[in-house]
């Protein structure tokens, strides 16, 4: 009797920490960093409903002795799916959908589904403010190179500056998985700060008179242009990176079944039950990556900053676009809209809308502003593309 109370409390998370003060420490400091990014997602509501989740998986991953996640088994070159299924814990499971690339895109086909594509199908010339805001991705990419980072892992951090989640967790789970914690937690936190970090490079890089720029209304769009959109831009963009296609087209897949008028009901599930359900594994098993051995390194550090420097300067890259275009057009573009170039939607674009009202109270830009934000979701993705056709093995 006595010997098996003895194994019971030897076999508790307890023990397994008291064993190893290093690792309770560690682990300690990966119960603070969670309840900070639970008290975020509740309490400051910041992405609450990815950051949540990814603060829960964090949490499991931490907990001595369950065994729920083995990353390092997704980590090899080869993976031996039959131990994995055989031997596996429950996050090991819903890591799965990640690490074969069907959570992302059903993401995207969610985003597709809810998205209106006619701000930009009716003005164009958007898609070059959307481009102009990858500036970011590809400034911190070289960054990262500088201080030592191999190029799988420099690209997986640059792309948090298209300001993407779903983008950057398929970049990162292909070409540097150790670092989808890290990368995950930091592209959506600067997502949930977009409303404090933009608006001051908005208000630096732009003036007065033109913050205060009203824009003409948008031109009505016709159904067939809707239909014919999606259809072409999976077409135009995958036969030119194929590695892009499985965003693309499961993005545009989700718009088609919104704007078509016969698919009401898949619409609708690819909005709601289907991108919930999604959301949720998502979320939980890219936390549970975010183990303390993984996670505490000094790189998680630098990937954090680098995630900044991305962020800024996509935002920053942006307003140049949109500055550059409203000097050609003699100034019937305001500004503003270039920061909405991120694909963080729909809130850059409300921040384009918040800051130019504050200039001009008779000044609407939400439907212009839309029209950089959902062409800053396809530069994300063509970003992503060009990335994973240099490096992926």
């Amino acid at each position: 009797m006595l010997d098996t109370l003895l194994n019971f409390i030897d076999s508790t998370g307890v023990a397994q920490l008291v064993r190893d003060p290093a690792k309770l420490g560690m682990t300690l400091i990966m119960y603070l960093i969670v309840i900070v990014l639970l008290y975020l997602a509740i309490k400051k509501k910041f992405e609450p409903l990815l950051l949540l989740p990814i603060a829960f998986g964090m949490l499991l991953a931490n907990l001595p002795g369950a065994n729920m996640m083995h990353l390092d088994w997704f980590l090899e070159k080869q993976i031996d799916w039959g131990y994995v299924l055989n031997n596996g814990g429950l996050i090991d499971f819903l890591y799965m959908g990640v690490k074969l690339g069907i959570y992302p895109s059903l993401i995207f086909m969610g985003v597709g589904a809810m998205t209106d594509f006619t701000a930009l199908i009716s003005n164009p010339k958007s898609l070059l403010m959307g481009a102009g805001a990858q500036l970011g991705v590809f400034v911190a990419f070289f960054f990262a190179l500088l201080i030592g980072f191999v190029p799988e892992a420099a690209a997986s951090i640059g792309i948090i500056g298209g300001a993407d989640g779903p983008t950057a967790i398929l970049v990162t789970k292909i070409l540097a998985p150790a670092l989808l914690g890290a990368i995950a937690i930091a592209a959506y936190s600067y997502m949930a700060l977009i409303p404090i970090i933009q608006p001051p490079f908005m208000r630096m890089l732009t003036s007065k008179k033109e913050r205060e720029i009203v824009m003409t209304a948008l031109r009505p769009v016709s159904q067939v242009e809707k239909l014919i959109f999606p259809v072409l831009v999976t077409i135009v963009v995958s036969i030119i990176l194929p590695d892009a296609a499985p965003l693309i087209g499961f993005l545009m897949f989700g718009n088609l079944l919104n704007v078509c008028g016969v698919t009401e009901r898949l619409s609708k599930t690819a909005q709601n039950e289907l991108m919930n359900i999604v959301t949720i594994f998502l979320g939980v098993s890219v936390g549970a990556t975010a183990s303390a051995e993984n996670f505490l390194q000094p790189q998680t550090l630098a990937i954090i900053a680098l995630g900044l420097v991305a962020f800024s300067i996509s935002t920053v890259g942006g307003l140049l676009t949109a500055k550059i275009m409203c000097i050609v057009t003699r100034g019937k573009i305001n500004p503003l809209i270039g920061s909405a170039g991120v694909s963080a939607v729909p809130m850059a674009a409300r921040v384009s809308q918040i800051e130019g009202q504050k200039a001009n109270p008779a000044n609407f830009l939400l439907m212009h502003a839309m029209g950089p934000n959902v062409a800053g979701v396809i530069g994300s993705a063509v970003a992503a593309g060009v990335f994973l056709s240099m490096f992926k093995g």
